[in-house]
Parts: structure tokens; sequence; C-alpha cells
């Protein structure tokens, strides 16, 4: 049976030698690296892409919520917090965390806790990341894209793209005269972006439906979508879906 990958992400060295230390006893579970910061966190979770994340809250650069916000789905692995503030419990559950571990821990509470993320690792995926994909943002805040460039983090909130282009590997944003591009598929960006009146109108293109100015027909029942921006972008969907989408807000 293959090992249980996992990253512990802590901005504690004390706190990520304390976990570490307990994971000696789980012969299962391998530690594949650990992080001090949020950034580096998802750099960790792209390189190792594991299966159980030992998790903080509050950490530099970007917070554990933070963090889950910018993983893909296909990269989403199990979460167990760790943290000192029990003020972030119920939200965490909402996510569909595996646990919840309050410091200090004891070794009993911590091997419980493992417990549980190896039966639901080892049960196959889990239905409720779903869940934690959509709930992840708190109650009335907006859908925000994170976006990494050499030097900084940027959070560009769904209200400011007007729509969303795929470029190989890669998305292209377009934010008016901005654009910025990001390692996601076209898949996990429509479902980020569901909520948020945004709709894929073709292979290669997710639109902010309230940036459409008109359509125009181009044919045999084809139509091209035309931004407030002037953008032009081919529709290959039909026109009646994009008219019930509309109309259901």
């Amino acid at each position: 049976m293959n090992p249980i990958r996992c990253l512990i992400i802590d901005d504690e060295s004390l706190a990520r030698e304390r976990v570490a230390s307990l994971l000696e006893s789980e012969p299962d579970i391998q530690v594949v690296d650990e992080a001090g910061d949020g950034v580096a966190a998802l750099e960790a979770i792209e390189r190792h892409r594991p299966d159980l994340l030992f998790l903080d809250i509050q950490m530099p650069r970007l917070n554990g919520f933070e963090v889950l916000e910018a993983i893909t789905s296909a990269q989403m692995p199990a979460v167990i917090f760790t943290t000192a503030y029990d003020n972030h419990a119920v939200r965490a559950f909402e996510v569909s965390a595996v646990d919840y571990l309050l410091k200090p821990f004891s070794g009993a509470r911590f091997k419980d806790a493992v417990a549980r993320a190896r039966s639901q690792i080892r049960s196959g995926p889990d239905p409720g990341l779903a869940r934690l994909m959509a709930h992840l943002r708190p109650p009335g805040e907006e859908a925000r894209v994170l976006v990494k460039t050499a030097d900084r983090i940027l959070f560009v909130p769904a209200t400011e793209i007007d729509h969303v282009e795929s470029a190989g590997n890669y998305l292209v944003l377009h934010c008016g005269a901005d654009r910025h591009i990001v390692r996601e598929t076209m898949v996990s960006m429509a479902e980020k972006l569901a909520d948020s009146g945004f709709m894929r109108i073709s292979r290669s293109v997710i639109l902010n439906l309230s940036r459409i100015r008109e359509l125009r027909a181009t044919g045999a029942g084809n139509y091209r979508v035309i931004l407030k921006s002037g953008s032009r972008l081919d529709m290959t969907i039909p026109l009646r879906e994009l008219q019930e989408r509309m109309t259901a807000g």
C-alpha cells in the first residue's frame, strides 16, 4: 500500500517539529516537505501533490484559508487544521476539513485526527471536496483569483475580470487593460467563478455575463459576444443556454 504523503505547514518551527515527531509513530504517513508561510505552502503543494495537509491558519503572506482557496480541485488534499485559535473552528468544518486540532493538542487527540484522515484518504475521493471549494469564502465575500508573479501575490476580485481565456497550460485573466496569467484548468476556474456571474461560452472562454453589451449573429445559429470593452468573443454554446443562465441571474 502506498504511503500517505503529507505536508506540514506552520509558521512556527517548533509546531512543525511537534507534528513531525508525532508522525514518527505513523509508519504509513510520509512527510514530504514543510513550509513556514502560505506562499511556500502553495509552491510545496504544487511540487509534491500531497494527500494530506497539516495546516496552520494564521500565517504570513497567506493564511490557511487563502492557501486552500488558491488550490485547484485536482490538487486538493485532505486537511487537518492545527491552530492556537478556536474562533476558526466553524469555518474549518464548513470547508470539510478532516479535523481541527487546537494547540496544544495531545498525542492521543493527534492520533485520532490522523486515523480520520487515513480513513478518508484510503476510501477514495471525498465528495465533500466540492463543498470545500464552494464554501472557502465567508458568506458575502466575493470570489477572488490568486495570481502569483516573481515579486508579489495578487488577489484579483471576480468583479474586475471581463473574461478568462485559455492559453495552453495557462489561463489569461482579462481585466480591463490588465492581463494576468495563472496556471489553472478551465474546469476548475469555471467552478470557482460560477457563483459570481460567469459562464463558459466556448471551449476556451469563460465570460463575466455582466460585461456583455450585445450579441451578433454570425450565421447558422452562431453568435459573437461583444463586450462593453469592445472585445469580441465567439460563442459555441447554444443561445438558449446563455439566455437561461442570464434569466436565472
